[in-house]
């Protein structure tokens, strides 16, 4: 039991790759914190709550490992995307990960310990048509997690674990958010699921394989070992070889 007596605040964690993570952690001891928020309209008023939020967490005890999932994707050319659809995706995807850093790295900097994983993804690497918004959160995410990981790569030791901020950036995953896309393909290759994932992948993703949101759970449960103490900064690709074309 790894991560015995650690305590994880995962956001977005009710599904998707945020279960996947929390299923892991939790599965090597750790007290889980799960968070979601259901209605769409609520999300572009997340920044708010977050301070009330992350003290209500605290009172109940030390947050030693973060893991900013929470995101929400809208698709159009840039001439037809409102400044709204901007600022909402903006501010779930990249300005809600600097608010819980900015409220939770202090106190992992008091004891030594802690770990932020945070979910980028391969368009936090490269772009995609129709996803301005989203590609450009995505590479603030990359580069938010740098500065921190400079910031903080000082603090603690190989014996405590130090204070580490990473990102994950996985291609496509299979969750029941692209279901609906999955079957589509699946339907057209008369019912085989392998051919139509691959059928699906085939434009993108070399290996023409999914992860699994437990494929990224166990990524970010080896990033919260001792071991991953000088594991720092990084960007971590899950994308079956996307990112390498």
């Amino acid at each position: 039991m790894m991560l015995q007596g650690r305590r994880a605040f995962i956001t977005g964690s009710f599904q998707g790759i945020g279960l996947g993570i929390a299923t892991a952690l939790a599965a090597e001891g750790a007290s889980i914190v799960l968070h979601g928020i259901a209605d769409e309209k609520a999300m572009t008023k997340a920044e708010k709550i977050v301070s009330s939020l992350i003290a209500k967490i605290l009172a109940s005890g030390p947050i030693d490992i973060l893991c900013n999932n929470a995101g929400i994707q809208r698709t159009g050319l840039i001439e037809n995307l409102s400044r709204d659809t901007w600022d909402d995706i903006l501010a779930v995807n990249l300005t809600s990960y600097f608010d819980t850093m900015k409220l939770l790295l202090p106190q992992m900097k008091e004891r030594g310990y802690g770990r932020v994983i945070n979910t980028s993804s391969v368009h936090g690497l490269i772009a995609s048509v129709e996803k301005a918004p989203y590609v450009a959160a995505k590479h603030g995410v990359v580069g938010l997690t740098k500065v921190a990981a400079l910031e903080y790569a000082h603090v603690g030791n190989a014996e405590t674990g130090g204070v580490t901020i990473n990102a994950i950036c996985p291609g496509w995953v299979e969750t029941d958010l692209i279901e609906p896309q999955i079957q589509a393909k699946v339907d057209l290759q008369n019912g085989d699921r392998a051919a139509g994932i691959a059928d699906l992948l085939s434009e993108k993703q070399p290996s023409k394989r999914m992860s699994k949101p437990s494929d990224i759970g166990a990524i970010a449960l080896f990033l919260c070992s001792k071991n991953a103490h000088n594991i720092t900064g990084a960007s971590i690709s899950v994308d079956g070889g996307w990112s390498a074309q």
